[in-house]
């Protein structure tokens, strides 16, 4: 084990048996990992007991599902160290990355948290190349000092009560090998569950984010991202997020037009029937 830092990592699951062993390991440097679990199915409670055993600093606990948002609170409100790192199960450190930690952990009273990038695995490539792939979120926090903006369904991030600074070394490594229909299924839960929250909001839909958002955020994913440099695997990346996008504005057309029209199978051409007196 290498020398613990005042940190505690906490992290959600659900049958994740194939990709938390991966990032427990890569979080050896914490005094405490804190593992909810939803109810998995799979060996996922008996990966994480083996790696207790070999002397991971875990408190495994269970916690029924409350959405994305209250989940991650409540893991976070497990967590007892002055740091916070908000890690997924299919994630992990990179090895900049944990370099990097000990400094991060070290800084000055007025940062209160750390962005950190990461870097997908694409499927025909392997992990993006140092520098490409998704923008760097707040992951790295000090405890009290951030909180889940409880009131998103999904995309759900974190709020900080100060000053914020983006982690110039390392990343956290995506380990989330989907083909394009099983991304294609997942951005269509994902854009469900945006295009509510919106309604929720009253945000109404706009053509003009319909014809503008999928091929802007194309340009923003592949060029912004730099992944282009992954080649076509870069390029499919982008499409996917550029579909997200899209399935998101039509949706949010489609529930106010099922509002405005519900649904009734008839035929407009039919001649009324007259009935005999």
């Amino acid at each position: 084990m290498s020398e613990r830092l005042p940190l505690s990592a906490f992290v959600i699951c659900l049958n994740e048996a194939e990709t938390i062993e991966a990032c427990v390991r890569s979080l050896d440097q914490c005094a405490e990992i804190v593992i909810v679990d939803s109810g998995s199915t799979d060996a996922t409670p008996e990966v994480v007991a083996r790696l207790t055993e070999e002397g991971f600093p875990i408190r495994f606990m269970h916690q029924d599902w409350l959405g994305f948002a209250r989940q991650k609170q409540f893991a976070l409100e497990q967590a007892t160290q002055p740091w916070l790192l908000s890690i997924d199960a299919d994630e992990r450190l990179d090895e900049d990355l944990r370099t990097a930690l000990p400094d991060l952990v070290a800084a000055p009273d007025d940062v209160v948290g750390w962005r950190l990038p990461r870097r997908p695995w694409l499927i025909g490539y392997g992990y993006t190349p140092r520098g490409v792939g998704d923008s760097a979120n707040l992951r790295l926090f000090r405890k009290g000092k951030a909180v889940f903006d409880i009131r998103k369904t999904v995309h759900e991030g974190l709020i900080p009560d100060g000053a914020v600074r983006v982690a110039r070394r390392g990343a956290l490594l995506h380990y989330r090998p989907l083909t394009v229909g099983e991304v294609v299924v997942k951005e269509e839960r994902y854009a469900t569950l945006k295009a509510g929250m919106r309604a929720a909001g009253k945000k109404r839909f706009t053509p003009w984010r319909m014809l503008l958002n999928p091929p802007v955020y194309f340009l923003r994913v592949l060029y912004g991202r730099k992944l282009y440099r992954a080649g076509w695997a870069g390029v499919i990346f982008a499409m996917q997020a550029a579909i997200y996008s899209f399935l998101t504005e039509a949706k949010t057309w489609e529930d106010e037009a099922m509002k405005r029209h519900p649904s009734a199978d008839h035929d407009p051409d039919a001649v009324p029937r007259v009935q005999e007196p």
